[in-house]
């Protein structure tokens, strides 16, 4: 990678973007190159290499430890649960992150039976999409709809699309509410692959029914995250407004 010197942009910053694009990739993990090793690599002073290390400090994607080096801060996008339903692409737009996805699979299928089952059909329409925030994969997300609005979704570019968008802007669907299992798991050799991660690592699996008013079984999803880049956070809050009647008898 060669800082271009001739570019309006100052070489701190384009150093400071390069560093966190390849966070962001997954590229650096734990400790980065040393000052000297920046130095060489991109042929640029001190300086430069320390504005750009500080910049990265500062928005949180590095953090120094005293006589140890510098070590990439992991970050994981949090998803906050208080009652709203919200897509992966609202998740991860509300995180200051570019979504993405590609699109690995699109068709009708049978099996699982009990997503079959579900549906009270035979078959089902199956999308398999890997999840993207700022071109570094995050997930594996499986979604299962009954053929009527599968076969409406086939008419759209599944490669890119914010199906929920889709769902309720252009096929007049309403996402009324969910229920949702969280659980981690080892994941299988084939998701492990799609990950990038070791067969040994954890991830996170989510499962997800969407629901209209009528409650019409809508969508089931099954999402494997990353664990060391995703996380859930679920605020809670405790109802002490319950009364308390104590009844005395004579």
């Amino acid at each position: 990678m060669k800082l271009d010197p001739y570019s309006p942009v100052p070489l701190h910053a384009q150093l400071t973007e390069y560093i966190k694009n390849e966070i962001l990739k997954g590229n650096y993990t734990g400790k980065i190159p040393s000052e000297r090793e920046l130095i060489e690599e991109f042929n640029v002073s001190r300086t430069t290499v320390r504005e750009s290390i500080s910049t990265l400090v500062r928005d949180d994607f590095l953090e120094k430890r005293h006589g140890r080096g510098t070590f990439v801060n992991l970050r994981p996008v949090h998803e906050m649960w208080h009652g709203n339903l919200k897509s992966y692409t609202e998740n991860i737009e509300a995180a200051g992150m570019k979504p993405g996805a590609k699109l690995l699979f699109s068709g009708i299928r049978n099996k699982p039976e009990t997503i079959a089952r579900k549906f009270n059909n035979e078959s089902f329409y199956f999308i398999e999409r890997l999840r993207y925030a700022n071109d570094s994969i995050m997930a594996i997300e499986r979604k299962f709809f009954d053929l009527e609005i599968g076969k409406k979704l086939a008419e759209f570019d599944l490669d890119q699309a914010n199906i929920y968008e889709i769902l309720e802007n252009s096929l007049g669907v309403t996402l009324c509410e969910a229920e949702e299992t969280i659980t981690s798991q080892v994941p299988s050799l084939e998701d492990a692959k799609l990950l990038g991660i070791s067969k040994s690592s954890s991830v996170l699996v989510t499962e997800r029914s969407t629901y209209s008013p009528e409650k019409k079984l809508i969508e089931v999803v099954n999402t494997t995250f990353r664990a060391d880049k995703y996380a859930i956070t679920i605020k809670m809050k405790r109802n002490n407004s319950r009364s308390k009647t104590i009844s005395v008898e004579d």
